[in-house]
């Protein structure tokens, strides 16, 4: 049983809640990849999708993926309600990995989020593809969430030798460390360079005084 420790501290009173806040990372491909098989299957055997079809939507769930991802920490995780309730429900979905950026156990979702995630998702797509399209779509979607999460505990608790993730590590540390308000994106800086949130984020400018005498 994980329990508390000084890398990753209490977070609730109740010990079994307490206990499932934690998830080691490797039960994410563990519940992913046979969910994104499963999906993969339900259309190719099924429903008869052909092989390059299928390839194609997978790629195209997977883009979307990486989308839904920036938009995601861009604006739910980052969103906070005023309040003592908005604090506390920022807290529980994206502050406590602020706090304790060096908790290993609370890096990933837990399984009751991510499964549920998977449906709402299956949910949204299923009306938008139709019931033989959405199946290879979804997959590609689910391997992108897999590959995003274990990229974001790599660059979190490994040292990469190449340059291109030292540069993916160094953007995803600037957003903990220095700019909170940029750099959204975890697995890719593509969509950071899209719509304009690589660098610097835009200092607060100061009010504008009346001119003297007027």
């Amino acid at each position: 049983m994980m329990k508390a420790t000084e890398d990753s501290p209490r977070m609730f009173e109740n010990d079994l809640v307490d206990f499932f806040s934690r998830t080691h990372p490797m039960v994410v491909p563990i519940v992913m990849v046979p969910a994104a098989s499963a999906c993969m299957y339900w259309g190719v055997v099924r429903h008869g999708v052909g092989a390059v079809a299928a390839v194609l939507l997978f790629i195209g769930g997977a883009l979307v993926w990486s989308l839904t991802e920036y938009w995601l920490h861009r604006t739910f995780f980052h969103w906070e309600p005023p309040g003592k309730l908005g604090e506390r429900m920022h807290f529980l979905v994206h502050g406590v990995h602020h706090k304790w950026p060096k908790d290993k156990y609370r890096l990933v979702m837990p399984p009751a989020v991510s499964i549920s995630l998977f449906f709402i998702f299956l949910g949204i797509f299923y009306p938008l593809l139709g019931a033989r399209w959405v199946w290879p779509f979804h997959a590609g979607f689910t391997i992108g969430y897999m590959a995003y999460d274990l990229i974001h505990y790599y660059i979190h608790h490994y040292n990469p030798k190449s340059q291109y993730w030292l540069r993916l590590k160094k953007h995803h540390m600037l957003h903990h460390f220095k700019t909170p308000d940029v750099r959204y994106g975890v697995s890719s800086k593509f969509w950071d360079f899209a719509f304009g949130t690589v660098g610097e984020q835009p200092a607060r400018r100061a009010p504008v005084e009346p001119p003297a005498g007027s």
